[in-house]
């Protein structure tokens, strides 16, 4: 419900869990598009920050994510019951198709503003699949929840070499990052400016969020595979005990049987 609650204010909940499979089926397939997204308006924002983004992909870029949102936003509207309840609830799409107009004919300034805000596009569209990522976490798969952690340290690494002037290339910001998300905290290399601080402060809480996620399952891994061990004893218990209760059935029938033909014996005699 908090991260339903916190996707409508965003305007960006997606399909709801009662609409149509169909919307629900094209909902779950745009996801995967949408992290890819997310990452390359990073990597995309980067590169711009230092001067080596090729300007003959600037327009490029702008038309496939505008597209994008507008073909995302059809679709879904298309299937859906409600429509109207959709699109007032998903004003977040609406919003970024029709500011994102300035940016595929130039735009001057507003459109440099807007490059820089889009950045701020990530954390929304990775909050989408917040539901996916607790339903993985829930399963215990460990791996996949290694893997998060490694994304948001390397997207952090990368964020701050662009955030922070100290912090000269990439591969000091994921090393930053690397020992921020991890609690440790060596101090060599650290943002001086107030941005860089101030991100940093919102990697601090969600490495400390990672690592308790990350012991936490962990704990629940070897707990579950104790539950699966302790299952699987009492299956075979179960097992032999039914084996037993077999036996014991079949030697009461025999000697039923036997004491039968005693019977039938002693009154022929």
């Amino acid at each position: 419900m908090p991260s339903r609650l916190a996707s409508l204010l965003i305007g960006l909940p997606g399909v709801a869990a009662d609409e149509r499979p169909a919307a629900r089926h094209w909902a779950s397939r745009f996801e995967l598009p949408m992290i890819m997204l997310a990452f390359w308006i990073m990597i995309e924002w980067y590169l711009r920050e230092k001067g080596i983004y090729p300007d003959a992909f600037d327009r490029i870029t702008n038309w496939i994510i505008w597209l994008f949102f507008v073909f995302e936003t059809a679709v879904l509207t298309f299937l859906v019951k409600n429509k109207w309840l959709y699109l007032r609830s998903n004003w977040m799409n609406l919003l970024i198709i029709c500011a994102g107009l300035p940016l595929l004919w130039g735009g001057g300034a507003y459109a440099a503003a807007l490059r820089s805000l889009r950045v701020l596009l990530i954390f929304p569209l990775l909050l989408t699949t917040s539901s996916t990522v607790r339903k993985v976490l829930a399963r215990n798969h460990l791996g996949t929840t290694l893997l998060v952690a490694l994304v948001f340290t390397l997207m952090s690494g990368l964020l701050i070499s662009g955030i922070d002037p100290s912090i000269e290339n990439i591969w000091e910001g994921i090393w930053w990052a690397w020992v921020t998300v991890a609690t440790v905290g060596y101090g060599d290399v650290v943002p001086q400016t107030a941005a860089g601080k101030v991100f940093g402060a919102v990697v601090i809480m969600f490495g400390v969020g990672f690592f308790s996620l990350l012991t936490a399952s962990f704990s629940a891994y070897f707990v579950s595979r104790g539950e699966v061990e302790i299952e699987a004893d009492e299956a075979e218990e179960i097992y032999r005990l039914r084996d037993i209760e077999r036996r014991i059935e079949s030697m009461e029938q025999t000697l039923a049987r036997i004491e039968a033909g005693l019977k039938q014996d002693r009154e022929e005699t």
